[in-house]
């Protein structure tokens, strides 16, 4: 069985990989630098997460805030931990992971794509909005860059 979260099938466009954990920049960007923190290891539950596993995540939640924060200015984060697609086939194998999802009260561009978040201050809404691989491949080296230069500076 794959997973498309722990690295088997991998997910999205791989951003950074930790001990416990790895990023991707999530496929869809309706919501401009939206990505998934996923466990490495099979866990289907909060409650399976182990001490240093919850320390690891800790420190990612920190990261990424700034990075994103520093590339994007979104107006805030929303951090999900769904599984409930995992629950629309007959054999459930749910896998933890994180939804860290940007949010912003204006209009912003990238690259000279407009991103829009007509929902702003409600639940995000799950319509996909595709970018390129050439713009996702410039989301990616950014958000690696500022991560890069936060180990310098531990």
């Amino acid at each position: 069985m794959t997973c498309e979260y722990c690295g088997i099938g991998g997910y999205g466009n791989p951003i950074a990989e930790k001990t416990y954990w790895i990023i991707f920049l999530a496929p869809s960007q309706r919501y401009l630098g939206t990505c998934v923190i996923a466990i490495k290891r099979h866990c289907s539950a909060l409650s399976e997460l182990k001490k240093e596993e919850w320390m690891e995540f800790s420190r990612i939640v920190r990261e990424m805030e700034f990075v994103l924060d520093g590339i994007f200015k979104p107006t805030l984060f929303n951090w999900s931990c769904f599984k409930n697609a995992a629950y629309r086939v007959k054999n459930p194998n749910p896998e933890v992971h994180w939804h860290l999802i940007p949010r912003y009260d204006r209009e912003v561009e990238f690259e000279g794509i407009k991103f829009k978040d007509p929902n702003f201050g409600y639940i995000p809404q799950p319509f996909k909005q595709g970018i390129s691989e050439d713009i996702s491949e410039g989301m990616v080296n950014k958000i690696k860059t500022g991560l890069d230069s936060m180990k310098i500076n531990d």
